[in-house]
């Protein structure tokens, strides 16, 4: 059992609905020394890549997303999910569906942030049917740049998102797997990884 499943564990809850709460230390109060080591993590598994930016989706995956941009030394950029008076320019935008949130949003980035010569490192928080990603990696394709990995905290094993993205030939991490949740038992099982 790898750090961030001990975590899960520890302080993470199930509740109905197959939603994993982890709000005390990822996604609205963040463990900085728990981020730190995502970070590591991360960079341990896509360092022998080149990546000269990590993307990732406001606002969960800006955490981590920054830890892991510390590790390889490179700019971290995310989609924000309204257009605001100060964005200008080309926009690469694409819509996706939020599990959480049982709604659609068009993301949205600059276009002068991601350049064909960019090899990106994709990152969030969670991974279930992978609509989010879906969408990143829509907005890396039309800017002309090479998705070079997609990086998870939490995938929910159970649901679509993790295996569709593995047939498509994406080089997909993530860091712990749910394979399943009871949320009359708070029960959490983690797929074994290598």
């Amino acid at each position: 059992m790898n750090f961030l499943e001990e975590r899960i564990l520890k302080d993470g809850q199930v509740k109905p609905g197959n939603v994993l709460k982890v709000d005390s230390f990822l996604n609205h109060q963040m463990d900085i020394s728990l981020m730190e080591e995502i970070g590591r993590e991360f960079k341990r598994r896509f360092g022998h890549k080149e990546i000269t930016k990590v993307l990732t989706i406001e606002a969960s995956g800006i955490g981590i997303a920054c830890f892991v941009a510390k590790e390889f030394g490179v700019p971290m950029v995310f989609a924000k999910k309204s257009k605001s008076v100060n964005l200008e320019g080309e926009m690469l935008v694409a819509e996706v569906e939020s599990f959480t949130h049982k709604n659609r949003n068009q993301v949205i980035v600059a276009k002068k942030f991601l350049s064909p010569e960019d090899k990106v490192l994709i990152i969030d928080d969670f991974l279930a049917n992978g609509c989010a990603l879906q969408g990143l990696i829509s907005i890396t394709e039309s800017a002309g740049a090479t998705v070079q990995g997609l990086g998870i905290a939490i995938e929910k094993g159970f649901q679509m998102g993790g295996g569709v993205l593995r047939n498509l030939g994406y080089h997909l991490e993530s860091l712990a797997i749910v394979e399943s949740m009871n949320d009359e038992t708070g029960e959490i099982l983690f797929r074994e990884q290598k």
